[in-house]
């Protein structure tokens, strides 16, 4: 089951082509990553690294920019696991805009790390366990 998130996009993220910049939609990505972990596995992202000392930080991108985002633009986000492993995961992002048309799709896998040494680890079960809920094989 995906996660679907919005966010408008702002003045700020925009470069002097007047479309979001590049960096900023990885942001804006980040952003959307760091909500999906309380309805994915019910635990604030700051919780998880900070308290329990559990990150997932991105090892690997790929990334296809389709159409571009213009301020004003209301981003729909849809987040699903692709494939889980036992220290790493893959997630699927595919954002949308107000007009329901693709603008951008990217698979980015991640590594659960031990935030005090940053050595991986095998991703914890009270983690797991909401993360598989979440995949899903394509859209």
């Amino acid at each position: 089951m995906a996660v679907n998130l919005q966010r408008r996009v702002d003045y700020p993220m925009l470069d002097s082509a007047n479309i979001a910049y590049f960096p900023r939609i990885y942001d804006l990505a980040h952003r959307f990553f760091e909500e999906t972990w309380e309805l994915m596995c019910e635990i604030s992202y700051p919780e998880m690294i900070d308290q329990r000392r559990v990150g997932f930080p991105v090892v690997h991108i790929e990334t296809d920019f389709i159409s571009p985002l213009r301020y004003g633009d209301t981003v729909h986000a849809k987040i699903w696991i692709e494939k889980i492993g036992s220290k790493s995961c893959t997630w699927a992002y595919r954002f949308y805009n107000q007009n329901q048309d693709l603008v951008w799709s990217s698979s980015q896998v991640t590594v659960c790390v031990n935030m005090d040494n940053l050595e991986s680890i095998i991703i914890p079960d009270w983690l797991r366990n909401g993360l598989e809920k979440h995949l899903q094989q394509g859209e």
